[in-house]
């Protein structure tokens, strides 16, 4: 039988195919960005607590009110943004669900939809789903800032939605104030929906602030605002994520999710509830957890032959290898898991068209300090 594929340029991600290969070959994995720390204990207690009494079965579609109710106070606190938590917030399987969401809800067949390259690779295969064109616009290669120019050229009458991702993944890069206000001059009298993927939204460093759309209300009331509880609490495996939008956006995006999972695991939602209520500490500390840890990885990295990139936020550290070897990424970052042990993700995925002669690959550094020692010792040796 003959299929054609709807997602023909889709093969395994490759994220999968650097994980599997650094298991082949007991390589420390730097590559995915998962944490290898424990998750809060108080979270793993409420969550266990959650199961005991019996909060077992499906969750209301949108989320658990109590945990929709306790977001509407920590939007409120963290960026003065008072939203409904009935109408403008939705829990969802993940940060990458609320995304295919938005998409499949919001874009239609023949539209067209920004995209900032480097981008996170599950964006245009919602685009594609959706039977719109993804829009590539090259951020900086050197320090992944945007050029505006290039997006107000990029508009057309097809434009539906833009992505915009801060912190970035892959670079750290994060928008400023400037860059929020050059973009809501630029939809300004137009119909365009924002999509903010801000998952790092609370790993930020030196004394910077996040510049999330929800600070700005003229683009708050374009946009789908996309979260994580994955990245935050350090529980990617759990799954829960959650966005905001306006009621109408909100309303559509709701149509796609209830028939997509419907809800999302029910234990875990009461657990953040009671952690975001009572443990607003973690969030409003992460951004100092990590930073130590940048810093301290930046040191290891000095002894070794990679170049070390500057990380306003995020958990990932991009190095320059163009010391150690001529490959591109892809062929390096197999060749340093296999012949040094060390797993990395190359950044020419996460483009449409990579420029020419990069040689950069990702780091994470959302690990425990042993397994970053373990991959220094390696690295070292590059």
């Amino acid at each position: 039988m003959q299929i054609e594929s709807k997602l023909p340029k889709v093969g395994t991600t490759i994220f999968t195919v650097m994980s599997q290969l650094a298991m082949e070959r007991g390589a420390v994995n730097l590559g995915q960005g998962f944490p290898d720390f424990a998750v809060p204990d108080f979270l793993v207690a409420e969550l266990t607590r959650a199961m005991h009494d019996g909060r077992n079965q499906y969750a209301p579609m949108s989320g658990v009110p109590a945990l929709r109710q306790a977001i509407a106070a920590k939007t409120a606190r963290c960026y003065g943004r008072v939203v409904d938590a009935d109408s403008e917030i939705t829990v969802t399987s993940g940060a990458s669900e609320a995304i295919f969401d938005a998409v499949l809800a919001l874009v239609h067949a023949g539209d067209e939809v920004i995209v900032l390259d480097p981008c996170y690779d599950c964006y245009e295969p919602a685009i594609d789903l959706a039977g719109a064109r993804a829009v590539h616009v090259a951020l900086d290669p050197v320090d992944f800032s945007v050029d505006w120019q290039k997006v107000r050229d990029a508009i057309s009458k097809r434009t539906r939605m833009i992505f915009i991702n801060t912190p970035h993944n892959p670079s750290g890069a994060m928008l400023d104030s400037k860059d929020l206000t050059t973009l809501a001059e630029l939809l300004r009298g137009t119909d365009i929906i924002v999509l903010a993927d801000e998952v790092y939204e609370h790993i930020i460093f030196d004394g910077r602030r996040h510049e999330s759309v929800l600070r700005y209300p003229e683009l708050a009331e374009r946009s789908v605002v996309v979260s994580s509880f994955g990245k935050t609490y350090h529980c990617t495996g759990w799954k829960i994520g959650y966005c905001i939008a306006p009621p109408a956006l909100t309303a559509e995006l709701r149509k796609v999710h209830q028939y997509n999972t419907f809800c999302s695991f029910a234990p875990a939602q009461w657990a953040f509830a009671a952690m975001i209520e009572k443990h607003p500490d973690h969030y409003e500390g992460l951004g100092k957890f990590y930073e130590e840890k940048r810093d301290h990885f930046a040191q290891q990295l000095a002894t070794t032959r990679l170049r070390t990139l500057p990380v306003p936020g995020g958990y990932f550290q991009l190095v320059d290898y163009s010391a150690i070897s001529d490959l591109p990424d892809a062929e390096f970052c197999r060749w340093l898991t296999i012949e040094k042990g060390v797993a990395a993700i190359p950044l020419s995925p996460f483009y449409e068209t990579p420029p020419a002669g990069q040689r950069l690959a990702r780091l994470c550094f959302a690990k425990s300090q042993s397994t970053l020692d373990a991959a220094i010792e390696r690295l070292q040796k590059a």
